[in-house]
């Protein structure tokens, strides 16, 4: 397919050399269809408001429906799209006031190109992270939380080599379209696995007029390797906009991961520096992900979502456990984590949060019980708790 750019997982699959038509050509191939109906359900306690775990007005319901569908329609060329629907209610199931969770969408529409070992993908459509770790996709229950508007180029000439450029006009935010400054966002980026059991990959964003006369831009790099039963992984971003009185951000962090007879376990270790430049222009960035907060506690809790889940502007030393084992014969896993930050800035000294969980599969849905708790110290000896346990399942097809 031309467009083989996205797979599930975020990765990057070569695009296959061009055959030469059999006379009479082949027909196209028939179309390829994907969705999933999708469901979670979340028990919330936050001291910060007067209810108590488990009352029905503090609790979400969400559910989703996708359903897309792509064609090759010969010479090369295809199109895709993509229909997207949810709902979120209280946990009585009636409306949230003053919330407009009710929508549907074209979550993906695009048509492709595909020409030797080149694919071209334009229109709306999710972005990988394991190639665009500043803008990304991420799926919510099945649905894109954040899908981009503009071309793709993958070209895969170079051995082990997978290059990558971008130009996004806009950022769909559900029922939003937001352009990202004036000319919108530019992004090479190169994935090579030449070493063995090694990845190296890069990428570099440039947005000019991202505001008036305010030009910004990023660049990322990665490495990570097997050796014997080790997982090892280094990366280091920076990021900068072009205006008087606002300091350059970078970020640089580090993983060790194991696994033995199912049991396995990783170690996450990085730090941030106080710069007012965002590290993310959609999900979180990075190995650190979302610490404590989307991931374990509640979804960015301190704002407008840069680093773990934070603001800009603030030092994070940040240290993260996750362990896993996988049950015999299909029975599921057992997962868990905790989490701990350090800041250094005015309101918030330093949080952790843990998080303690089983998937399994279920008759062909994938399922998830998941307890989560986050803690953040303020500057002023006061102290926020916040606690969830989650209900989630999906049916893929």
């Amino acid at each position: 397919i031309a467009s083989g750019l996205i797979y599930a997982g975020g990765d990057i699959a070569p695009v296959e050399p061009v055959q030469e038509p059999v006379v009479p050509a082949a027909a196209p191939a028939a179309c390829d269809f994907w969705g999933s109906i999708g469901f979670r359900y979340d028990f919330n306690d936050d001291d910060t408001d007067d209810t108590e775990f488990g009352d029905a007005e503090n609790n979400r319901f969400l559910g989703t429906v996708v359903l897309g569908g792509e064609k090759e329609i010969g010479y090369g060329f295809g199109i895709g799209a993509e229909l997207a629907g949810s709902f979120l209610t209280d946990g009585e199931f009636d409306k949230i006031p003053g919330v407009d969770r009710e929508n549907a969408e074209i979550s993906q529409l695009y048509a492709t190109y595909k020409y030797g070992n080149t694919a071209i993908k334009a229109g709306r459509q999710e972005l990988p992270k394991a190639v665009s770790p500043w803008a990304w996709s991420d799926r919510t229950v099945g649905r894109i939380d954040r899908a981009y508007n503009g071309v793709t180029v993958v070209n895969t000439d170079l051995a082990d080599t997978t290059l990558v450029g971008a130009w996004i006009r806009s950022y769909v935010d559900r029922d939003d379209d937001i352009k990202i400054g004036d000319k919108g966002l530019f992004m090479l980026g190169a994935i090579n696995k030449s070493l063995a059991n090694t990845t190296l990959s890069g990428a570099a964003y440039y947005i000019p007029d991202f505001q008036p006369d305010v030009d910004a831009s990023s660049v990322w790099a990665a490495a990570e390797t097997k050796f014997n039963n080790f997982d090892l992984g280094l990366q280091a971003a920076y990021a900068d906009v072009d205006a008087d009185g606002l300091d350059s951000t970078f970020g640089v962090a580090g993983y060790v991961g194991t696994n033995y007879n199912g049991l396995d376990a990783k170690l996450t270790l990085a730090y941030i520096n106080d710069g007012d430049a965002p590290l993310n222009l959609g999900g979180t960035s990075g190995f650190w992900g979302n610490v404590g907060y989307a991931t374990y506690g509640i979804d960015n809790i301190l704002g407008n979502g840069s680093l773990g889940g934070d603001t800009v502007g603030e030092k994070q030393t940040i240290a993260k456990l996750d362990l896993g084992y996988t049950l015999p014969n299909n029975y599921g896993r057992i997962y868990g984590g905790a989490a701990y930050i350090q800041y250094d800035e005015d309101m918030y000294d330093k949080a952790v949060a843990g998080r303690v969980g089983y998937s399994f599969n279920l008759k062909g849905m994938d399922a998830r019980i998941e307890y989560r708790y986050t803690k953040l110290d303020e500057m002023n000896g006061d102290e926020e708790k916040h606690q969830k346990v989650r209900l989630e399942g999906i049916y893929k097809f």
